[in-house]
């Protein structure tokens, strides 16, 4: 099993030009049963009231969560690929760094739910997203 560091800087350079990278994302924190990432919240990722786009907040969760799902697949043999999201926008972001955290609820053979945090810098609840992941063979 590769190391903690090994995982991020995989995930960090996986896929060439994604929107997570045009977003920038960067995955800071791996645990056994979670995957942690930031992204800045600049006009990039506004939409016309100056805050940040809840789709944004979507691009965030979504790429935790199916990227979570990955870590625990064999991906030679298996792909993770999102069915459904819920995403309930709680607060407003102008500018910044929020943070993301994935967690499974529920980790099976054939589905993986995972639930997606995305905060502030002071802790707040920005986000609450649930994410389910269909595992299918390649």
């Amino acid at each position: 099993m590769e190391n903690k560091e090994q995982i991020l800087e995989k995930l960090n350079n996986w896929g060439g030009e994604t929107l997570g990278k045009t977003l920038n994302i960067v995955f800071t924190e791996v645990t056994n049963e979670t995957l942690t990432a930031t992204m800045p919240v600049t006009p990039r990722v506004h939409q016309p009231y100056g805050i940040m786009h809840g789709g944004a907040s979507c691009v965030l969760a979504e790429t935790l969560g199916s990227c979570l799902s990955v870590l625990h697949v064999d991906i030679e043999k298996f792909a993770p690929v999102g069915t459904n999201i819920n995403s309930n926008h709680l607060r407003s972001k102008k500018d910044g760094l929020v943070t993301g955290t994935a967690k499974f609820i529920r980790k099976g053979k054939t589905m993986h739910v995972s639930e997606i945090e995305i905060r502030d810098e002071k802790g707040e609840l920005i986000n609450h997203t649930t994410m389910t992941n269909a595992i299918i063979l390649r």
